[in-house]
Parts: C-alpha cells; structure tokens; sequence
C-alpha cells in the first residue's frame, strides 16, 4: 500500500462522516432532536456543533487560528426555529466540504507546518489527528443514539451480529464501502 498519511486521513475522514451519514438517515426527524437526558445533546445538537467545528478549524487551515473569532461555540449547543433537520444537515455538508478542500491540496512536506488551534502550536500532522479524534468522537454519539433510537429497526453499520464468518469469507464490499448486506 502506498497510500500516505493525507491519503489515509481524508479516507478516515470520510469514513467517519459515512458512518454519522447511514446513522443519521436512518432517524426520523423527531428522533434527531429527541434528547436522552435533559442537559444533553441531540443528534441535531451534535450536528450543528461538529459543522461548527469544522468551519471554524478548516477555513484558512494554514494561515488563521482554528478558534475563528465568528464562532460561537456555546450556541451550538443551542437549537432555535432555524434550525431544522435540512439546515443542520447542510451546514453539516459545508463544513466536511470545507475540510475536504482544505486537507486536499496538502502535501508531505505540509505535514510539519505549525498552525495554531486556540492558540496552541501544532503540526499540521498533530492538528489532523487531534480533529480526527474529535470527530470520530461526536460520531460515535451519533451512532449510539441513532442505534438506541431505532431500537430493532436499526440498520447496523458495520458487520452485524452472528456475521462475522460471512464478512470473512467476503471481506471486500466493507472494505471497500459496498452495500453487500452478506458482508453487512
């Protein structure tokens, strides 16, 4: 495999966004803003912060601080009128496009840049992993409630329960991000 760190990193990253994708759209909208908890978060909630985070540390990635002064934080974990299932999951899209475009003209030797994320000095490489973690994080709620939300009629999104020696025998549609429900 030749594949280089970005490679491997805009593929993790969009492997990430694939799975919070299936997740999401296997909920109905009231399912999205349900909360499990009083003071915690929806799936709409987490949504909206992780767009948020997203246009904010991958805009002039290489020239301006990850913390934007435009970002308002505290009011992602705030939903008003405005903000609907088609609203949140459009700032969703724009702010992986924002990522996408700016990870995608990188090269090796940008790796060791610094850049500065409130502040901190990081590698390029540093500020990748760190967002990587973060995402797949937020992900992780997000298939967590989406699973506790659909109860039995959840779809999993990896290989399901007892099919483990089908995926064996036929690994390639995962691997590869195929629909192969044997492999699923």
């Amino acid at each position: 495999m030749s594949e280089n760190i970005l490679e491997l990193s805009l593929r993790e990253f969009r492997r990430t966004k694939q799975l919070a994708d299936r997740a999401i759209d296997q909920l109905t909208d009231e399912e999205i803003f349900r909360l499990m908890e009083t003071d915690g978060n929806s799936v709409a909630i987490i949504v909206k912060h992780v767009a948020g985070n997203l246009r904010s540390r991958w805009r002039d990635f290489l020239t301006t601080d990850g913390e934007k002064p435009d970002r308002d934080r505290d009011s992602e974990f705030l939903l008003d009128a405005a903000d609907t299932r088609d609203a949140l999951l459009q700032r969703w899209e724009e702010g992986w496009e924002i990522l996408f475009a700016a990870l995608s003209p990188l090269s090796e030797s940008d790796l060791t840049r610094e850049v500065r994320i409130r502040g901190e000095g990081l590698s390029v490489l540093q500020a990748i992993q760190r967002q990587m973690t973060h995402y797949a994080y937020h992900v992780g709620q997000i298939v967590l409630l989406a699973r506790t939300w659909r109860g039995s009629a959840w779809e999993t999104l990896s290989v399901a329960k007892g099919q483990s020696q089908a995926f064996n025998r036929a690994p390639e549609s995962y691997l590869t991000g195929g629909t192969d429900s044997e492999a699923r």
